[in-house]
């Protein structure tokens, strides 16, 4: 007799739209903290946090009261931007003075594809040019616009079945400077994450960000940082900008700025957001972006981080992490911004041997979309170093057995 388990992960494999012919198809049943659980109650230590989302952890008690409490009140009343929503002004508020001038002018949406096609319109509104520049190995999502902004040639893999894309857009190479001249007055935007996350954690080069930067305002083209995978204190700073001491035009947020809840948003000045307002007017518009629900969520979550100190800690037990593995023979080396790590192995093969060890033994982990041969490690920020040492005595069993 089949049990409840077999027949939900058949129904899941039946009407449940898939991303690959082969789910991981562990059935969730509860989480708390850095750990989630199946029904057959098997703990997993969860090292990817749903790609940078969970930053509070799991369940986290602030966030679910906060979502209870704004569900009782009321949930969505009308298309965003009309009605004046309590957790929508409060969240927009503390981020923008989170962020550094001129960055106070929040546009809440729903995701951080949505967050991305958002500000590639408001840049090219406010500059009226059409050319959209982005980096090589760079991932911004899959709708059609920032599909067209995902790196090249890497990027075609993903990118060929759909075309035509977005037309006027272009890459250049990350922390590659003399590229920097391609950037033109015919430029709109250069759409930039600090780190890139899918090429499997690249920081930038001293003075980099910088020279992009400089670059960008000399020929009047809006510089676009994605920080929906670095932001929220997941570098070691709220925001990487802060950490590589570079402002940009226009900034992506979401994944953990939703406390787990679904929430985009891009930022930038009064300014060049005001351009959205008119000619036409509703340049931009969206029914749930900003959704009550989800906006009280996220102010819960960045709340948390502020008040508990959670972000002063993220570089300490990254370093941790660091420590504890890069001399192990296996580990060619560590690539890591605060506590967002690539574990880089050199091959292939020994990356999906060892993510399979790794579900066999509980550790749910990941690789990236542009490198194949590092494993993934951003746990919640929660994350206690007693809970950093569990979690690497295991990847260490599996190291030795490769």
């Amino acid at each position: 007799m089949k049990s409840q388990n077999d027949i939900l992960r058949r129904q899941f494999l039946s009407h449940v739209g898939q991303t690959s012919p082969a789910p991981q198809l562990i059935t969730v049943d509860r989480a708390e903290g850095v750990f989630f659980y199946t029904p057959e109650a098997k703990r997993y230590y969860d090292l990817i946090s749903g790609v940078s989302v969970s930053n509070v952890g799991h369940a986290n008690p602030a966030v679910v009261e906060a979502v209870c409490r704004q569900a009782r009140d009321y949930m969505h009343i009308m298309v965003y931007g009309e009605m004046v929503e309590r957790p929508q002004v409060e969240y927009a508020t503390l981020i923008a003075s989170l962020l550094p001038d001129p960055l106070n002018s929040v546009y809440f949406l729903n995701s951080g594809a949505e967050a991305v096609e958002g500000a590639l319109k408001l840049a090219k509104r406010y500059t009226g040019r059409t050319e959209m520049i982005s980096m090589r190995r760079a991932y911004h999502g899959s709708t059609h616009g920032a599909m067209s902004m995902m790196g090249f040639p890497e990027g075609e893999e993903w990118k060929s079945a759909f075309r035509p894309l977005l037309p006027d857009c272009k890459a250049i190479d990350y922390n590659q400077f003399e590229q920097l001249q391609q950037i033109t007055e015919r430029t709109a935007c250069v759409l930039c994450e600090p780190v890139q996350g899918e090429a499997g954690v690249r920081t930038p080069v001293e003075g980099y960000l910088q020279a992009l930067r400089e670059r960008c305002s000399e020929v009047g083209a809006l510089l676009i940082f994605d920080e929906i995978q670095t932001g929220m204190g997941r570098s070691g700073e709220m925001f990487a900008m802060k950490k590589y001491g570079v402002t940009p035009d226009i900034v992506c947020l979401a994944k953990a700025f939703g406390g787990g809840m679904p929430l985009g948003a891009f930022v930038s000045s009064n300014e060049i957001m005001n351009s959205l307002q008119s000619n036409p007017v509703l340049g931009h518009i969206t029914t749930f972006g900003g959704h009550p629900v989800c906006c009280a969520a996220g102010l819960a979550a960045a709340k948390y981080l502020i008040d508990n100190n959670i972000v002063e800690s993220v570089e300490k037990k990254g370093a941790l992490y660091q420590r504890l593995l890069e001399s192990h023979p296996q580990v060619v080396e560590i690539r890591r911004s605060g506590l967002l790590l690539a574990v880089e192995l050199g091959s292939s093969e020994k990356l999906y041997k060892i993510m399979d060890m790794f579900i066999e033994r509980g550790i749910l982990s990941d690789w990236f979309l542009y490198c194949d041969t590092a494993f993934r490690i951003s746990p919640p920020l929660t994350i206690t170093e007693e809970e950093i040492a569990g979690s690497v005595d295991i990847i260490l069993e599996c190291l030795n057995s490769l």
